[in-house]
């Protein structure tokens, strides 16, 4: 995130909470924390957070639990490819033989 983004991201929280501090220090502050972090993401964070908090976001809110949002993600690429595996799986899949069901259940009712 760019010191451009964070101003504009500072506007947002201030809009909704005016007592969030804006000063040059805290815009540093924000910057040195949220460099490495998405602006879209954080904005996706703090809107998130104005709907259920009274009190302005900290700068872990504003990062939001980007370890969760790394393991959602991993989960869903295990999740298709689980699911593309299976669909591979169903197209080789082929019926058993014709009499095989009425031969196993002979044999399990002979106990053999």
């Amino acid at each position: 995130m760019e010191r451009a983004e964070v101003i504009r991201l500072f506007m947002i929280i201030s809009d909704e909470y005016p007592n969030f501090i804006t000063s040059e220090e805290n815009i540093d502050r924000h910057l040195k924390e949220l460099e490495d972090f998405p602006f879209e993401t954080a904005v996706q964070n703090v809107e998130r957070h104005i709907k259920i908090s009274s009190f302005y976001p900290k700068i872990s809110e504003i990062r939001g639990f980007a370890a969760d949002q790394a393991a959602r993600k991993r989960e869903l690429e295990a999740t298709k490819t689980y699911l593309e595996q299976r669909e591979a799986n169903r197209a080789k899949a082929t019926l058993p033989p014709p009499g095989w069901k009425d031969g196993l259940l002979a044999k399990l009712r002979n106990g053999n």
